[in-house]
């Protein structure tokens, strides 16, 4: 089964309450006092429906809860304060403002909730996990602890800024540079950032940031499982979706996954293949979408809530596709090659690690709307029910959820150790 996340303190002293004050109200008492390792993750990356990082934040509290000798502490922003706690894990929600043209993202500013938390859970590690102001808060916070930093990187934030060919103007070719330049001074903080693919590793260590460990991300295999292929007709039809080659993008609706760019290309596509087109989620960039000339011929659907609704309709495509070219990762991408579905990816960032190193389906060259169509076409006419296969292996081969985290604690290990 999937993890829900962890349950509401349901105690009168730390309900979770509109009126609750982080930065004065009383805390609740540490859970498992005795852990041999605590363990605290910040994120501005945690969206209350979908999003990898969440993903794999929710994932970890599972591991934890099953295991005794661990605790494991959320910071993540929410519309209000509030605390949650689960077997061994506890979450702060932080009050903070969306953050603009990025919902359901929300700012982290509370700096003396931050502190206070961090103090008075005394964890052995802080694991930070995106680039922007939480950094340097809660290093303000540990200025008077002993308490390590590691870095996830989650956000290749120099590649949002990156211009696509031919539009490359000397704005942008600052921005870029900039960037960059804040992702040097930021790597000074931590004695080791991990990263979740090769790619990841490979554009830091371009830059000069060489202290890496790759952990990658994981998936519930049992969710996500070519099994459910067997009720396809099923799903298609809850959904309106055709009885046709069908292909599709599950994820926020945002700029820097190129969703236009396939609706560019798929006109293409359908006159050669008949393959439809789903996108499912939701974001900035939906009225965008929605506006396109092809956007009639498109099926959209909502967010899916649920794990396993979202692992039928992975599986009921012939196709996933995955446009981004700034992906640190890619974790949908991975759920569909565990279910069985073939990946069409641009030839860049994590996702395009995974189909090298599956050999479960094409790359296209980002950005380009009529490679998509070509490797669309070839992808649609291959033998799909061995690229599944392949992709099945794949995500088998080293992305159980337990085997990830037994590699991330031997890297808080290793860190501990080096102090």
């Amino acid at each position: 089964m999937g993890y829900d996340g962890p349950q509401a303190v349901t105690t009168t002293a730390f309900p979770l309450d509109a009126r609750l004050t982080l930065r004065t109200d009383t805390l609740p008492p540490r859970l498992r006092p005795n852990a041999t390792r605590g363990i605290l993750d910040v994120t501005e990356w945690f969206g209350d429906t979908s999003g990898g990082i969440r993903t794999y934040l929710l994932e970890k509290a599972r591991y934890v809860a099953a295991r005794p000798s661990l605790r494991h502490v959320m910071l993540v922003p929410g519309a209000r304060d509030g605390v949650e706690d689960g077997e061994g894990v506890r979450t702060y929600r932080l009050a903070g403002p969306p953050i603009p043209r990025q919902r359901p993202y929300r700012f982290m500013l509370a700096t003396r909730s931050i502190s206070r938390i961090v103090q008075h859970e005394r964890p052995h590690l802080i694991e930070i996990g995106s680039p922007f102001i939480v950094p340097w808060i809660v290093r303000h916070a540990t200025r008077m602890l002993d308490v390590p930093l590691v870095c996830f990187h989650h956000t290749n934030l120099p590649q949002m800024f990156a211009p696509r060919a031919g539009s490359w103007r000397p704005a942008q070719h600052l921005v870029y540079h900039s960037a960059w330049r804040y992702m040097r001074r930021l790597d000074a903080l931590f004695p080791v950032t991990i990263v979740a693919s090769h790619s990841a590793a490979r554009d830091l260590a371009r830059e000069g940031i060489d202290r890496i460990a790759r952990v990658p991300l994981g998936v519930d295999l049992d969710t996500f499982t070519p099994l459910r292929k067997a009720t396809r007709a099923e799903t298609r039809a809850r959904h309106g979706l055709p009885d046709a080659p069908l292909a599709g993008f599950v994820g926020r609706f945002a700029r820097e996954k190129d969703l236009d760019v396939v609706l560019d290309a798929w006109p293409a596509v359908e006159r050669a293949t008949g393959a439809r087109l789903v996108l499912a989620g939701a974001g900035p960039m939906a009225p965008r979408l929605r506006a396109h000339p092809y956007a009639e011929r498109v099926h959209f659907l909502p967010f899916l809530h649920d794990r396993g609704a979202l692992a039928d309709l992975l599986a009921a495509l012939d196709v996933y596709v995955a446009p981004g070219a700034v992906e640190t990762f890619g974790l949908s991408a991975l759920e569909a090659l565990a279910s069985g579905t073939p990946v069409l990816s641009a030839d860049a960032g994590g996702v395009a690690d995974h189909v090298r190193a599956s050999g479960a389906g094409r790359l296209f060259v980002p950005h380009h709307a009529a490679s998509l169509a070509e490797e669309a076409v070839a992808l649609i006419r291959s033998d799909l029910p061995a690229l599944g296969s392949a992709g099945r292996r794949f995500a088998e081969s080293e992305h159980d959820w337990t085997t990830v985290f037994d590699r991330l604690f031997a890297v808080y290990d290793d860190v501990l150790r080096g102090r």
